[in-house]
């Protein structure tokens, strides 16, 4: 076993240079660190959630109480849970000659939290919003992509993250759906 994990964070290791190293550009070096800066996202999301709430109907209110219980959910479980456990140090601090585009960051690696809210995100929005889940999953990949291209996470940490953030966003969506089923709402 431990062979094995040897040999995925050799991969892992990898595919980081590879992409954090190799792929780096000016373009890139300028616009990931907006993409990644959680700041960036928070008047964009506070106006979605306005707007949802505001003129989305019954539709659109539902949908922020099942975002936020999901993201909530998908967030504690990844930093208070699974980060500890798995207790993996970020590639900045380990990996030689990182392309590093934000300073140093002290909590682990394993999964990015980053990844699994954005991708909570897309799998809840795109469900009840189909026509623009390309959208959706598009901004979440981004997001999970720039977690690298910065140098604060692995590949395998955002492929992680995506992973639970679209298993979580399923939960809640499937939740969400048994409970209004019983109201007999017609926009399931």
């Amino acid at each position: 076993m431990t062979e094995i994990l040897a040999f995925l964070n050799h991969i892992d290791t990898i595919l980081f240079v590879f992409i954090n190293v190799h792929l780096a550009n000016p373009l890139s070096d300028f616009i990931m660190p907006i993409v990644t800066n959680k700041h960036t996202w928070y008047p964009i999301w506070a106006i979605t959630i306005i707007l949802l709430l505001w003129k989305g109907g019954t539709k659109g209110r539902w949908v922020v109480l099942v975002v936020l219980l999901a993201v909530a959910s998908a967030d504690q479980l990844v930093n208070q849970f699974l980060k500890p456990l798995f207790h993996r140090i970020r590639p900045c601090h380990v990996v030689e000659g990182a392309h590093l585009l934000m300073g140093k960051k002290s909590s682990f690696s394993m999964p990015s939290s980053h990844a699994a809210n954005f991708f909570t995100l897309a799998a809840v929005f795109s469900y009840y919003y189909r026509k623009y889940q390309y959208v959706f999953w598009a901004l979440a990949a981004l997001v999970a992509y720039s977690r690298v291209a910065v140098g604060v996470h692995y590949p395998f940490d955002v492929l992680a993250g995506s992973g639970i953030g679209i298993l979580i966003g399923w939960f809640w969506v499937q939740a969400f759906k048994k409970l209004l089923r019983k109201k007999n709402y017609d926009w399931l």
